[in-house]
């Protein structure tokens, strides 16, 4: 089975990217994490992002806050799926993060979810890892099965309480 590569920006990340690990783990998906930054670290970033493909990653997570260019920086040196969470700080909200890990020019293809969507992220790429997968794939169907379940149940205690 592919890993997930997820890299962050900065420690300060980790509670946000929890959310994807702990996903990760729920669906029994390997990972490693690592924490680079585009703007300090960038001869590491390029190194971890050339290899990537050949140390078993399928598919690379990249968080990050403000200026936020960690995922397109991912992106530049790979060509496995990149999906980039941007992260809120305390300047504008994530939004400058967001539009920074949105807004890549064409051919760099970024996807991104939203601001400390760290759990999309990792769901987003156990879809992509399910592809190929038949056993992932049927797990995120028996999640989503869960997930309708609960909703459901949700709605039936409502309607007894107010429809006549």
């Amino acid at each position: 089975m592919k890993k997930v590569g997820i890299l962050m920006g900065s420690d300060s990340d980790l509670p946000v990217v929890e959310k994807a690990i702990d996903t990760l783990k729920s669906f029994g998906v390997p990972y490693e994490v690592h924490v680079y930054s585009a703007h300090r670290t960038p001869q590491q970033v390029h190194e971890f992002t050339a290899q990537a493909r050949e140390n078993g990653f399928g598919v690379l997570i990249a968080a990050a806050g403000k200026a936020a260019h960690l995922a397109g920086s991912v992106a530049a040196g790979t060509t496995l799926p990149v999906i980039g969470i941007p992260i809120k700080s305390s300047t504008l909200d994530g939004l400058d993060a967001l539009l920074s890990t949105v807004q890549m020019p064409g051919g760099i293809p970024v996807a991104t979810v939203a601001i400390d969507g760290a759990q999309n992220a990792a769901l987003l790429a156990v879809q992509m890892l399910g592809i190929e997968d038949p056993e992932i794939a049927a797990k995120l169907n028996a999640q989503r099965a869960e997930a309708a379940e609960k909703v459901l149940k949700k709605n039936k205690k409502i309607e007894e309480e107010y429809n006549d």
